[in-house]
C-alpha cells in the first residue's frame, strides 16, 4: 500500500510540476518581451550551472565563473541590441572575454587546463547561444512577437506527444539504440506526422510565418529535437548520471527538459535568416 501511494504521489507532483511549469513558461513568453527575456535568461544561468555541475562530478574542473560571464552576457547583449538599447559593436567586447579563459587557466593551477578551457566554453555553445538565438525568433522585425518562439515549442511538445503514442504502440525498429533504447523509427514517424500536422494549424493562426515556413520548422522540429534528446542522453551516459538535475521534481533538470529546443533553436534561426 505504501508503495503505490508514494507512486501515485510522484506521479501528483510530476503532474502538478508541469502544469504550474508550463502556465509560467508560456505566460513569461506571452506576456511580454521582459518577461520572456527574463525567463530564458534565467534558464540560461541555471542550465550552464547545471552543465558544469555534472562535468565537475567527474573530476573535471571548467572555471564556471568566467563561463557564466560569457553565457549570460552574450544573453544580455543581445537582448539590449534588439531592443535598441546599445549598439550591436558591442558584441566585439566578448572575443576578448573568451580569451580570458586561456588568462586564467594560468593561474588556476589545474591538472588539464587545456580541458577545462575547452568544457568552460562549450557550456556556452551548447546552452547559452541556442538560449541566446531564441531572442532573434521573438523580434521578427522591430517589435516583439512569441509566435515563432510559442510555435516552435509546441511543435516540439506535437513531435514528443506522437513518437511516445506511436512509438508505444508501434514501435518495433530500434532507433539508436546504442544512446536511447527506447527510441524507434515508428516512434518518430509519428511524430514527425503529428508535428507537421500542427504546424498546418499554426499556420492559420500564428500568421507571422507562412505555411512553408512552419512546414520547413516542422521538419526542422522532427530531425534535430530528436538528436538533441540523444545529443543530452549521450552526455548523461558519459557522466553515468540518470537525469541532468532535480530542479524539476519528476521532470529532471534544466537540460534534460530543453535538450530539444537547445538544438532546433541555432537550425530554425538559420532557415529563417537564410530561406525566408
Amino acid at each position: 500500500m505504501s508503495f503505490k501511494s508514494a507512486n501515485l504521489s510522484n506521479l501528483q507532483l510530476r503532474v502538478l510540476t508541469g502544469i504550474l511549469g508550463g502556465a509560467v513558461f508560456i505566460g513569461s513568453i506571452w506576456f511580454n518581451e521582459w518577461t520572456f527575456g527574463a525567463l530564458f535568461l534565467g534558464l540560461t544561468v541555471l542550465g550552464m550551472l547545471e552543465f558544469y555541475k555534472i562535468i565537475a562530478a567527474r573530476g573535471f574542473e571548467p572555471n564556471h565563473n568566467i563561463g557564466l560571464i560569457l553565457g549570460a552576457g552574450l544573453y544580455v547583449l543581445v537582448f539590449l541590441i534588439q531592443k535598441e538599447f546599445i549598439a550591436a559593436s558591442v558584441l566585439f567586447v566578448l572575443p576578448p572575454v573568451m580569451l580570458l579563459c586561456l588568462v586564467a587557466e594560468l593561474y588556476r593551477k589545474k591538472q588539464q587546463p587545456f580541458i577545462n578551457i575547452a568544457l568552460t566554453l562549450l557550456a556556452v555553445m551548447y546552452v547559452a547561444m541556442p538560449f541566446t538565438l531564441l531572442i532573434l525568433l521573438g523580434f521578427p522585425d522591430d517589435y516583439y512577437s512569441w509566435h515563432i518562439i510559442l510555435g516552435t515549442i509546441f511543435l516540439i511538445w506535437a513531435a514528443d506527444t506522437g513518437g511516445y503514442i506511436f512509438g508505444r504502440t508501434f514501435g518495433r525498429t530500434k532507433l539508436f539504440e546504442r544512446i536511447s533504447p527506447g527510441k524507434t523509427w515508428e516512434g518518430w514517424l509519428g511524430g514527425t506526422l503529428l508535428c507537421l500536422g500542427v504546424a498546418y494549424l499554426l499556420s492559420l493562426y500564428f500568421q507571422d510565418l507562412d505555411l512553408a515556413a512552419w512546414i520547413g520548422i516542422g521538419l526542422i522540429v522532427s530531425v534535430f529535437g530528436v538528436i538533441g534528446d540523444l545529443v543530452e542522453s549521450m552526455l548523461k551516459r558519459s557522466m553515468q548520471i540518470k537525469d541532468s538535475g532535480s530542479l524539476l521534481p519528476g521532470h529532471g533538470g534544466i537540460l534534460d527538459r530543453f535538450d530539444s529546443l537547445l538544438m532546433i533553436t541555432p537550425f530554425v534561426v538559420a532557415f529563417l535568416k537564410v530561406f525566408h
